[in-house]
Protein backbone atom coordinates (compact mmCIF):
# COMPACT_ATOMS: atom_id res chain seq x y z
CA UNK A 1 0.00 0.00 0.00
CA UNK A 2 1.97 3.42 -1.21
CA UNK A 3 0.96 6.56 1.10
CA UNK A 4 2.56 9.72 1.44
CA UNK A 5 4.55 10.64 4.30
CA UNK A 6 1.48 12.79 5.55
CA UNK A 7 -0.53 9.79 5.72
CA UNK A 8 1.94 7.35 6.92
CA UNK A 9 2.36 9.82 10.06
CA UNK A 10 -1.64 9.82 10.50
CA UNK A 11 -1.67 5.70 9.97
CA UNK A 12 1.06 5.87 13.17
CA UNK A 13 -0.35 8.52 15.54
CA UNK A 14 -3.91 6.10 15.51
CA UNK A 15 -1.90 3.21 16.44
CA UNK A 16 -0.27 5.28 18.89
CA UNK A 17 -3.60 6.01 20.19
CA UNK A 18 -3.62 9.57 19.88
CA UNK A 19 -6.68 11.32 20.13
CA UNK A 20 -6.17 15.11 20.24
CA UNK A 21 -3.50 17.25 18.66
CA UNK A 22 -2.99 21.14 19.59
CA UNK A 23 -1.49 22.81 17.16
CA UNK A 24 -1.20 25.80 14.70
CA UNK A 25 -0.71 25.35 10.79
CA UNK A 26 1.54 26.93 8.15
CA UNK A 27 3.56 26.16 4.99
CA UNK A 28 5.50 23.50 6.49
CA UNK A 29 2.75 21.51 7.64
CA UNK A 30 0.17 22.04 4.87
CA UNK A 31 0.12 18.52 3.53
CA UNK A 32 -0.08 17.09 7.32
CA UNK A 33 -3.35 19.34 8.36
CA UNK A 34 -4.49 17.88 4.94
CA UNK A 35 -4.54 14.56 5.78
CA UNK A 36 -5.53 14.79 9.35
CA UNK A 37 -8.96 16.33 8.25
CA UNK A 38 -9.46 12.57 6.66
CA UNK A 39 -8.67 11.47 10.18
CA UNK A 40 -10.99 11.43 13.52
CA UNK A 41 -8.42 12.53 15.31
CA UNK A 42 -9.16 16.24 16.56
CA UNK A 43 -7.30 19.42 16.31
CA UNK A 44 -7.59 22.06 18.39
CA UNK A 45 -6.45 25.21 16.55
CA UNK A 46 -4.35 27.35 19.19
CA UNK A 47 -3.42 31.07 18.96
CA UNK A 48 0.31 30.77 19.71
CA UNK A 49 2.93 27.73 19.38
CA UNK A 50 4.03 27.62 22.85
CA UNK A 51 -0.03 27.56 24.06
CA UNK A 52 0.11 24.21 21.60
CA UNK A 53 3.44 22.85 23.95
CA UNK A 54 1.53 23.69 27.26
CA UNK A 55 -2.54 22.19 25.82
CA UNK A 56 -0.37 18.81 25.12
CA UNK A 57 1.66 19.05 27.79
CA UNK A 58 -1.06 19.46 30.59
CA UNK A 59 -3.20 16.55 28.25
CA UNK A 60 -0.30 14.28 29.10
CA UNK A 61 -0.55 15.08 32.99
CA UNK A 62 -3.89 14.79 33.56
CA UNK A 63 -4.18 11.75 31.31
CA UNK A 64 -0.69 10.00 31.61
CA UNK A 65 -0.73 9.59 27.96
CA UNK A 66 1.70 11.48 25.04
CA UNK A 67 0.26 14.93 24.49
CA UNK A 68 0.74 15.72 20.96
CA UNK A 69 1.89 19.00 19.15
CA UNK A 70 2.44 19.78 15.86
CA UNK A 71 3.58 23.26 14.98
CA UNK A 72 5.27 24.54 11.27
CA UNK A 73 8.80 25.81 10.69
CA UNK A 74 10.78 28.73 11.71
CA UNK A 75 8.71 30.98 13.81
CA UNK A 76 6.61 28.40 14.25
CA UNK A 77 9.05 25.35 16.06
CA UNK A 78 11.37 28.40 17.56
CA UNK A 79 7.50 29.70 19.22
CA UNK A 80 7.21 26.38 20.73
CA UNK A 81 10.69 26.05 22.27
CA UNK A 82 9.62 27.70 25.70
CA UNK A 83 6.80 24.73 25.87
CA UNK A 84 9.36 21.79 25.31
CA UNK A 85 11.89 22.67 28.00
CA UNK A 86 9.03 23.33 30.61
CA UNK A 87 7.91 19.67 29.49
CA UNK A 88 11.71 19.02 30.03
CA UNK A 89 12.14 20.57 33.38
CA UNK A 90 9.06 18.09 34.47
CA UNK A 91 9.30 15.24 32.52
CA UNK A 92 6.31 15.21 30.54
CA UNK A 93 6.01 12.51 27.76
CA UNK A 94 4.92 14.66 24.95
CA UNK A 95 6.06 14.03 20.99
CA UNK A 96 6.39 17.53 19.01
CA UNK A 97 6.24 17.55 15.64
CA UNK A 98 7.56 20.13 13.55
CA UNK A 99 7.57 21.02 9.95
CA UNK A 100 10.75 22.02 7.61
CA UNK A 101 11.55 23.17 4.68
CA UNK A 102 12.09 20.79 1.83
CA UNK A 103 15.16 18.83 2.52
CA UNK A 104 17.38 19.83 -0.52
CA UNK A 105 17.12 23.78 1.00
CA UNK A 106 18.20 22.95 4.56
CA UNK A 107 21.41 24.91 4.85
CA UNK A 108 20.37 26.89 2.40
CA UNK A 109 18.72 29.88 4.73
CA UNK A 110 15.20 29.15 2.93
CA UNK A 111 12.32 30.79 4.21
CA UNK A 112 10.72 29.95 7.43
CA UNK A 113 13.65 27.38 7.88
CA UNK A 114 15.17 26.90 11.49
CA UNK A 115 17.87 24.07 12.73
CA UNK A 116 14.81 23.43 15.23
CA UNK A 117 16.94 19.94 16.30
CA UNK A 118 20.12 21.99 17.38
CA UNK A 119 18.42 24.33 19.25
CA UNK A 120 16.15 21.51 21.45
CA UNK A 121 18.80 19.33 21.70
CA UNK A 122 19.45 20.64 24.98
CA UNK A 123 15.70 20.74 26.37
CA UNK A 124 14.39 17.35 24.75
CA UNK A 125 14.92 13.81 25.65
CA UNK A 126 15.42 13.00 22.29
CA UNK A 127 14.53 14.57 18.73
CA UNK A 128 14.71 13.49 14.88
CA UNK A 129 15.23 15.11 11.54
CA UNK A 130 12.89 12.39 9.46
CA UNK A 131 15.69 11.94 6.25
CA UNK A 132 13.12 9.94 4.21
CA UNK A 133 9.74 8.59 4.13
CA UNK A 134 10.75 5.24 4.58
CA UNK A 135 11.90 6.35 8.00
CA UNK A 136 8.83 7.87 8.64
CA UNK A 137 7.27 5.54 10.72
CA UNK A 138 9.96 3.60 12.58
CA UNK A 139 11.12 7.20 13.94
CA UNK A 140 7.22 8.19 14.57
CA UNK A 141 7.34 4.79 16.59
CA UNK A 142 10.42 5.21 18.57
CA UNK A 143 9.36 8.90 19.47
CA UNK A 144 6.11 7.63 21.66
CA UNK A 145 8.30 4.67 23.22
CA UNK A 146 11.05 7.38 24.24
CA UNK A 147 8.94 9.57 25.01
CA UNK A 148 6.61 7.68 27.75
CA UNK A 149 9.29 5.07 28.76
CA UNK A 150 12.05 5.29 31.69
CA UNK A 151 11.85 8.83 32.75
CA UNK A 152 9.34 10.53 30.67
CA UNK A 153 10.14 14.03 28.29
CA UNK A 154 9.23 15.53 25.23
CA UNK A 155 10.66 14.36 22.01
CA UNK A 156 10.81 16.01 18.84
CA UNK A 157 9.95 15.04 14.94
CA UNK A 158 10.65 17.48 12.65
CA UNK A 159 9.83 16.28 8.77
CA UNK A 160 10.81 18.04 5.99
CA UNK A 161 8.00 19.27 3.66
CA UNK A 162 9.07 16.78 0.72
CA UNK A 163 9.07 13.53 3.16
CA UNK A 164 5.72 14.50 4.29
CA UNK A 165 4.76 14.74 0.33
CA UNK A 166 6.89 11.13 -0.66
CA UNK A 167 4.92 7.96 -1.21
CA UNK A 168 6.70 4.69 0.24
CA UNK A 169 5.51 1.22 0.28
CA UNK A 170 3.85 1.35 4.07
CA UNK A 171 4.31 -1.34 6.09
CA UNK A 172 3.19 -1.21 9.85
CA UNK A 173 6.44 -0.90 12.08
CA UNK A 174 6.81 -3.96 14.75
CA UNK A 175 7.75 -3.48 18.48
CA UNK A 176 10.38 -0.67 18.55
CA UNK A 177 14.14 -1.99 19.43
CA UNK A 178 16.64 0.26 20.92
CA UNK A 179 20.05 -0.77 20.88
CA UNK A 180 21.65 1.55 23.42
CA UNK A 181 18.64 2.63 25.24
CA UNK A 182 17.59 0.21 28.27
CA UNK A 183 15.77 2.09 31.28
CA UNK A 184 15.86 0.58 34.18
CA UNK A 185 12.53 -0.82 35.38
CA UNK A 186 12.95 -3.46 38.05
CA UNK A 187 14.94 -2.13 41.25
CA UNK A 188 17.63 -4.21 43.28
CA UNK A 189 16.18 -6.38 45.86
CA UNK A 190 19.37 -6.53 47.99
CA UNK A 191 18.97 -2.75 48.06
CA UNK A 192 15.52 -2.69 48.69
CA UNK A 193 16.33 -5.43 51.32
CA UNK A 194 18.70 -3.33 53.18
CA UNK A 195 16.15 0.03 52.70
CA UNK A 196 14.19 -2.16 55.01
CA UNK A 197 15.98 -2.63 57.36
CA UNK A 198 16.67 1.01 57.72
CA UNK A 199 12.62 1.28 58.30
CA UNK A 200 13.00 -0.75 60.81
CA UNK A 201 16.06 1.22 62.95
CA UNK A 202 14.48 4.45 62.26
CA UNK A 203 12.85 6.62 65.12
CA UNK A 204 12.00 9.80 62.97
CA UNK A 205 11.74 8.69 59.30
CA UNK A 206 10.42 10.59 56.39
CA UNK A 207 8.88 10.27 53.38
CA UNK A 208 9.62 12.79 50.44
CA UNK A 209 7.31 12.19 47.27
CA UNK A 210 7.77 13.79 43.96
CA UNK A 211 6.50 13.91 40.96
CA UNK A 212 7.97 11.15 39.77
CA UNK A 213 5.73 9.19 42.02
CA UNK A 214 2.47 10.22 39.98
CA UNK A 215 4.20 9.45 36.57
CA UNK A 216 4.79 6.05 37.28
CA UNK A 217 1.69 5.74 38.58
CA UNK A 218 2.67 5.01 42.07
CA UNK A 219 0.43 6.71 44.34
CA UNK A 220 -1.50 4.11 45.66
CA UNK A 221 1.46 1.99 46.58
CA UNK A 222 2.95 5.04 48.04
CA UNK A 223 -0.42 5.39 50.61
CA UNK A 224 0.28 2.01 51.01
CA UNK A 225 3.57 2.58 52.27
CA UNK A 226 2.99 5.49 54.64
CA UNK A 227 0.03 4.28 56.08
CA UNK A 228 1.45 0.74 57.13
CA UNK A 229 4.47 1.64 58.57
CA UNK A 230 3.05 5.85 60.22
CA UNK A 231 5.75 7.73 58.43
CA UNK A 232 4.72 11.02 57.18
CA UNK A 233 5.28 12.18 54.01
CA UNK A 234 6.12 15.29 52.17
CA UNK A 235 5.76 16.34 49.05
CA UNK A 236 7.75 18.78 45.85
CA UNK A 237 5.61 21.47 44.16
CA UNK A 238 5.58 17.93 41.69
CA UNK A 239 4.84 15.74 44.08
CA UNK A 240 1.41 17.24 45.24
CA UNK A 241 -1.66 14.82 45.51
CA UNK A 242 1.00 11.83 44.95
CA UNK A 243 -0.28 10.98 48.95
CA UNK A 244 -3.15 12.65 50.12
CA UNK A 245 -3.05 16.44 51.41
CA UNK A 246 -5.90 15.61 53.74
CA UNK A 247 -4.34 12.36 55.02
CA UNK A 248 -2.62 13.13 58.70
CA UNK A 249 0.52 12.07 57.79
CA UNK A 250 0.78 14.74 54.70
CA UNK A 251 2.83 17.30 55.82
CA UNK A 252 2.62 19.69 52.90
CA UNK A 253 5.41 20.83 50.51
CA UNK A 254 8.65 21.02 51.12
CA UNK A 255 10.79 23.91 50.58
CA UNK A 256 11.26 27.04 49.84
CA UNK A 257 7.28 27.91 50.52
CA UNK A 258 6.91 24.69 52.29
CA UNK A 259 5.15 24.38 55.51
CA UNK A 260 6.76 24.82 58.98
CA UNK A 261 6.34 21.02 59.94
CA UNK A 262 7.49 19.66 56.28
CA UNK A 263 10.82 22.01 56.71
CA UNK A 264 11.69 21.41 60.44
CA UNK A 265 10.66 17.45 59.54
CA UNK A 266 13.77 17.42 57.17
CA UNK A 267 15.96 19.08 59.64
CA UNK A 268 14.88 16.58 62.31
CA UNK A 269 14.09 13.62 61.04
CA UNK A 270 16.75 10.42 61.23
CA UNK A 271 15.99 8.66 57.53
CA UNK A 272 15.05 10.72 54.73
CA UNK A 273 13.17 8.38 51.73
CA UNK A 274 13.00 10.25 48.34
CA UNK A 275 10.43 8.64 46.09
CA UNK A 276 10.76 9.97 42.02
CA UNK A 277 12.75 13.27 43.59
CA UNK A 278 15.31 15.81 41.59
CA UNK A 279 15.99 17.56 45.47
CA UNK A 280 16.59 20.88 43.72
CA UNK A 281 17.69 24.19 44.74
CA UNK A 282 14.51 25.29 45.92
CA UNK A 283 13.93 21.74 47.89
CA UNK A 284 16.97 21.79 49.97
CA UNK A 285 17.87 25.36 50.35
CA UNK A 286 21.17 25.52 51.95
CA UNK A 287 22.76 21.96 50.60
CA UNK A 288 25.16 20.99 53.09
CA UNK A 289 22.52 21.61 55.88
CA UNK A 290 19.84 19.82 54.11
CA UNK A 291 18.32 16.55 56.30
CA UNK A 292 21.95 16.94 57.96
CA UNK A 293 20.71 14.20 60.96
CA UNK A 294 19.43 12.18 58.03
CA UNK A 295 20.80 8.69 56.24
CA UNK A 296 19.08 9.16 52.54
CA UNK A 297 17.12 6.47 50.60
CA UNK A 298 16.66 7.85 47.03
CA UNK A 299 14.29 5.75 44.81
CA UNK A 300 13.93 7.38 40.98
CA UNK A 301 14.29 5.48 37.86
CA UNK A 302 16.77 7.71 36.51
CA UNK A 303 20.46 6.75 37.38
CA UNK A 304 21.48 10.21 36.65
CA UNK A 305 19.58 11.84 39.14
CA UNK A 306 20.89 9.82 42.34
CA UNK A 307 23.73 11.61 44.07
CA UNK A 308 23.64 14.92 41.66
CA UNK A 309 22.70 16.84 44.60
CA UNK A 310 22.40 15.18 47.78
CA UNK A 311 24.85 12.47 49.55
CA UNK A 312 23.09 9.31 49.36
CA UNK A 313 23.10 5.87 51.40
CA UNK A 314 21.09 3.74 49.65
CA UNK A 315 20.64 4.57 45.50
CA UNK A 316 17.73 2.62 44.24
CA UNK A 317 17.51 2.65 40.33
CA UNK A 318 13.84 1.76 39.42
CA UNK A 319 10.22 2.78 38.62
CA UNK A 320 8.41 4.18 41.46
CA UNK A 321 5.38 2.42 41.52
CA UNK A 322 7.34 -1.22 40.76
CA UNK A 323 9.84 -0.64 43.51
CA UNK A 324 7.09 0.36 46.24
CA UNK A 325 5.01 -2.47 45.08
CA UNK A 326 8.03 -5.01 46.44
CA UNK A 327 9.02 -3.04 49.10
CA UNK A 328 5.33 -3.54 50.39
CA UNK A 329 5.53 -6.93 49.59
CA UNK A 330 8.72 -7.00 52.11
CA UNK A 331 7.03 -5.42 54.88
CA UNK A 332 4.42 -7.23 54.99
CA UNK A 333 6.83 -10.28 56.00
CA UNK A 334 7.53 -7.83 58.93
CA UNK A 335 5.41 -7.12 62.37
CA UNK A 336 4.08 -3.95 61.63
CA UNK A 337 2.47 -2.81 64.96
CA UNK A 338 6.15 -3.52 66.42
CA UNK A 339 7.62 -1.53 63.56
CA UNK A 340 5.44 1.05 64.08
CA UNK A 341 5.26 1.68 68.22
CA UNK A 342 8.18 3.94 67.99
CA UNK A 343 6.65 6.25 65.65
CA UNK A 344 4.46 8.20 68.79
CA UNK A 345 7.19 10.86 69.76
CA UNK A 346 7.54 11.58 66.29
CA UNK A 347 4.58 11.85 65.40
CA UNK A 348 3.44 14.58 68.48
CA UNK A 349 6.94 16.64 67.78
CA UNK A 350 5.37 17.01 63.80
CA UNK A 351 1.57 17.42 65.53
CA UNK A 352 2.91 20.06 67.50
CA UNK A 353 4.51 21.84 64.86
CA UNK A 354 1.03 21.75 62.69
CA UNK A 355 -0.46 23.13 65.46
CA UNK A 356 1.50 25.77 66.83
CA UNK A 357 2.69 26.80 63.01
CA UNK A 358 -0.11 26.41 60.69
CA UNK A 359 -0.38 28.20 57.23
CA UNK A 360 -2.35 31.33 58.02
CA UNK A 361 -3.75 34.84 57.52
CA UNK A 362 -5.69 37.37 58.73
CA UNK A 363 -8.57 38.72 56.37
CA UNK A 364 -9.10 42.22 56.65
CA UNK A 365 -10.88 44.93 54.56
CA UNK A 366 -8.73 43.75 51.47
CA UNK A 367 -9.38 40.33 49.49
CA UNK A 368 -6.51 38.59 50.88
CA UNK A 369 -5.23 36.05 48.12
CA UNK A 370 -5.38 32.55 50.48
CA UNK A 371 -9.19 34.16 51.55
CA UNK A 372 -9.67 32.92 47.75
CA UNK A 373 -7.65 30.01 47.41
CA UNK A 374 -9.54 28.54 50.67
CA UNK A 375 -12.83 29.48 49.25
CA UNK A 376 -12.61 27.96 45.82
CA UNK A 377 -11.36 24.74 47.52
CA UNK A 378 -14.22 24.53 50.07
CA UNK A 379 -17.05 25.17 47.17
CA UNK A 380 -15.08 22.44 44.60
CA UNK A 381 -14.62 20.06 47.57
CA UNK A 382 -11.07 19.34 46.48
CA UNK A 383 -12.25 17.91 43.36
CA UNK A 384 -11.42 20.37 40.54
CA UNK A 385 -8.43 20.00 38.46
CA UNK A 386 -6.26 22.53 39.02
CA UNK A 387 -3.78 24.37 36.92
CA UNK A 388 -1.92 27.56 37.94
CA UNK A 389 0.45 29.78 36.38
CA UNK A 390 3.69 30.91 37.98
CA UNK A 391 4.28 33.17 40.90
CA UNK A 392 2.50 33.91 44.19
CA UNK A 393 -0.58 32.71 42.52
CA UNK A 394 1.28 29.13 42.43
CA UNK A 395 2.59 29.27 45.55
CA UNK A 396 -0.52 30.24 47.61
CA UNK A 397 -2.61 26.98 45.49
CA UNK A 398 0.18 24.63 46.35
CA UNK A 399 -0.43 26.17 50.23
CA UNK A 400 -4.49 26.53 50.65
CA UNK A 401 -5.48 23.95 48.14
CA UNK A 402 -5.53 20.70 49.10
CA UNK A 403 -4.84 18.14 46.40
CA UNK A 404 -6.05 14.10 47.44
CA UNK A 405 -5.41 12.87 44.32
CA UNK A 406 -2.64 12.69 41.68
CA UNK A 407 -3.13 14.52 38.27
CA UNK A 408 -5.08 17.10 39.83
CA UNK A 409 -2.53 19.84 40.34
CA UNK A 410 -0.90 20.52 37.07
CA UNK A 411 1.73 23.59 37.81
CA UNK A 412 5.02 24.15 35.93
CA UNK A 413 7.52 23.11 38.69
CA UNK A 414 11.44 23.37 37.10
CA UNK A 415 11.06 25.96 34.35
CA UNK A 416 8.78 28.22 36.44
CA UNK A 417 7.10 29.24 33.06
CA UNK A 418 4.56 32.09 33.11
CA UNK A 419 1.40 31.51 30.91
CA UNK A 420 1.57 28.28 31.39
CA UNK A 421 -1.68 27.59 33.30
CA UNK A 422 -4.80 28.78 30.91
CA UNK A 423 -3.14 26.62 27.38
CA UNK A 424 -2.59 23.86 30.57
CA UNK A 425 -6.40 23.73 31.11
CA UNK A 426 -7.58 23.86 28.20
CA UNK A 427 -5.34 20.49 27.74
CA UNK A 428 -6.95 19.27 30.53
CA UNK A 429 -10.24 20.42 30.11
CA UNK A 430 -10.28 18.32 26.26
CA UNK A 431 -8.68 15.52 28.19
CA UNK A 432 -11.93 15.16 30.22
CA UNK A 433 -14.78 17.52 29.28
CA UNK A 434 -17.33 16.47 32.00
CA UNK A 435 -14.50 17.95 34.59
CA UNK A 436 -14.06 21.15 36.08
CA UNK A 437 -10.69 22.76 35.11
CA UNK A 438 -9.76 26.24 37.14
CA UNK A 439 -6.58 28.07 36.21
CA UNK A 440 -5.67 29.92 39.28
CA UNK A 441 -3.34 33.15 38.03
CA UNK A 442 -1.55 35.87 38.74
CA UNK A 443 -2.80 39.55 36.68
CA UNK A 444 0.69 39.03 35.21
CA UNK A 445 1.17 35.46 34.09
CA UNK A 446 -2.62 35.25 32.49
CA UNK A 447 -1.58 37.88 29.81
CA UNK A 448 1.59 35.87 28.94
CA UNK A 449 -0.89 33.88 26.88
CA UNK A 450 -4.56 35.24 27.65
CA UNK A 451 -4.81 34.89 23.71
CA UNK A 452 -5.97 31.53 24.24
CA UNK A 453 -9.15 32.18 25.22
CA UNK A 454 -10.60 32.64 22.24
CA UNK A 455 -9.60 29.01 21.63
CA UNK A 456 -11.09 27.97 24.80
CA UNK A 457 -14.68 29.69 23.37
CA UNK A 458 -13.92 28.56 19.39
CA UNK A 459 -13.99 25.01 21.25
CA UNK A 460 -16.48 25.89 23.91
CA UNK A 461 -13.69 24.78 26.68
CA UNK A 462 -15.29 25.67 30.17
CA UNK A 463 -12.42 26.47 31.89
CA UNK A 464 -12.78 28.99 34.91
CA UNK A 465 -9.73 31.25 35.55
CA UNK A 466 -9.43 32.80 38.90
CA UNK A 467 -7.01 35.97 38.70
CA UNK A 468 -5.23 36.94 42.32
CA UNK A 469 -4.83 40.65 41.30
CA UNK A 470 -2.47 42.59 42.82
CA UNK A 471 -1.29 44.81 40.03
CA UNK A 472 2.18 43.92 40.47
CA UNK A 473 4.63 40.60 39.21
CA UNK A 474 3.86 39.38 42.67
CA UNK A 475 6.80 37.10 43.40
CA UNK A 476 9.22 39.79 42.29
CA UNK A 477 7.97 42.29 44.10
CA UNK A 478 7.48 40.65 46.88
CA UNK A 479 11.82 39.92 46.90
CA UNK A 480 11.84 43.53 46.01
CA UNK A 481 10.04 43.92 49.60
CA UNK A 482 12.16 41.50 51.30
CA UNK A 483 16.12 42.03 50.45
CA UNK A 484 15.89 45.03 47.98
CA UNK A 485 14.52 48.27 50.29
CA UNK A 486 10.83 47.70 48.34
CA UNK A 487 12.64 48.98 45.51
CA UNK A 488 10.25 48.13 43.32
CA UNK A 489 11.87 47.86 39.87
CA UNK A 490 9.86 47.29 36.78
CA UNK A 491 7.08 45.20 38.42
CA UNK A 492 4.31 47.65 38.68
CA UNK A 493 1.40 46.70 36.64
CA UNK A 494 -1.06 49.27 37.21
CA UNK A 495 -2.31 49.31 33.86
CA UNK A 496 -3.61 45.80 32.91
CA UNK A 497 -6.33 45.56 31.16
CA UNK A 498 -9.66 45.41 32.44
CA UNK A 499 -10.19 41.27 32.65
CA UNK A 500 -14.12 41.58 32.98
CA UNK A 501 -14.34 43.60 29.61
CA UNK A 502 -11.36 41.36 28.05
CA UNK A 503 -13.33 38.36 28.55
CA UNK A 504 -16.76 39.77 27.39
CA UNK A 505 -14.39 40.81 24.20
CA UNK A 506 -13.56 37.14 23.86
CA UNK A 507 -17.21 36.25 24.34
CA UNK A 508 -16.87 34.79 27.81
CA UNK A 509 -18.18 35.73 31.19
CA UNK A 510 -15.99 38.21 33.25
CA UNK A 511 -16.52 38.64 36.75
CA UNK A 512 -15.23 40.82 39.11
CA UNK A 513 -14.59 40.96 43.44
CA UNK A 514 -13.96 43.98 45.09
CA UNK A 515 -14.47 43.21 48.95
CA UNK A 516 -13.91 39.93 50.80
CA UNK A 517 -17.73 39.77 50.85
CA UNK A 518 -17.83 39.28 47.32
CA UNK A 519 -15.41 36.33 47.43
CA UNK A 520 -17.82 33.68 47.56
CA UNK A 521 -20.72 34.68 45.82
CA UNK A 522 -18.14 35.97 42.55
CA UNK A 523 -16.84 32.12 42.73
CA UNK A 524 -20.38 30.15 43.31
CA UNK A 525 -21.44 32.57 40.07
CA UNK A 526 -18.39 31.56 37.89
CA UNK A 527 -18.04 27.79 38.65
CA UNK A 528 -21.98 27.46 37.80
CA UNK A 529 -22.05 29.41 34.81
CA UNK A 530 -21.80 27.27 31.74
CA UNK A 531 -18.87 27.79 28.78
CA UNK A 532 -15.12 30.02 30.03
CA UNK A 533 -15.23 32.54 32.68
CA UNK A 534 -12.75 34.93 34.25
CA UNK A 535 -12.69 35.95 37.49
CA UNK A 536 -10.95 38.77 38.66
CA UNK A 537 -10.06 39.09 42.34
CA UNK A 538 -8.88 42.79 43.43
CA UNK A 539 -6.34 41.16 46.44
CA UNK A 540 -4.23 42.82 48.57
CA UNK A 541 -1.04 44.56 46.82
CA UNK A 542 1.47 43.49 49.25
CA UNK A 543 0.30 40.44 50.62
CA UNK A 544 3.63 37.84 50.95
CA UNK A 545 3.94 34.04 50.61
CA UNK A 546 4.84 32.81 53.84
CA UNK A 547 6.83 30.78 55.07
CA UNK A 548 9.63 31.92 52.62
CA UNK A 549 13.09 30.30 53.19
CA UNK A 550 16.29 32.89 51.71
CA UNK A 551 18.14 31.75 48.86
CA UNK A 552 21.22 30.14 50.23
CA UNK A 553 19.70 29.33 53.52
CA UNK A 554 18.53 26.18 55.54
CA UNK A 555 15.18 24.91 55.03
CA UNK A 556 14.43 24.95 58.59
CA UNK A 557 15.32 29.10 58.93
CA UNK A 558 12.03 30.22 57.65
CA UNK A 559 10.60 33.72 57.42
CA UNK A 560 6.73 33.58 59.22
CA UNK A 561 5.81 36.84 58.82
Amino acid sequence: MKLTGAQILMKVLKEEGVDAIFGFPGGATIDIHDKLEETDIRHYLVRHEQAAVHAADGYARVTGKVGVCLVTSGPGATNAVTGIATAYLDSIPLVIISGQVPTHLIGNDAFQEVDIVGITRPCTKHNYLVPSVQDLARIIKEAFHIARSGRPGPVLVDIPKNVQQAMTDFKPEQKVKLKSYHPTYKPNIKQLRKMVEMIKAAKRPLIFAGGGVILSNGSEQLTRLARSTKIPVTMSLMGLGAFPGSDPLSLGMLGMHGTYRANMSTGQCDLLIGIGVRFDDRVTGKTDAFASQAKIIHIDIDPASIRKNVPVSIPIVGDCKTSLEVLNRFLEEEDLELLTNNRGLWLDLIDRWKQDHKLAYTQEEEIKPQFVVEKLYELTKGKAIITTEVGQNQMWAAQYYHFDRPGHFVTSGGLGTMGFGLPAALGAQVAFPDALVVDVAGDGSIQMNIQEMATALQYQLPVKVVILNNCYLGMVRQWQELFYDKRYACTCMDHAPDFVKLAQAFGAVGLRATRPEEVEPVLKQGLDTPGPVIMDFRVSKEECVYPMVPAGAPITEMLLV
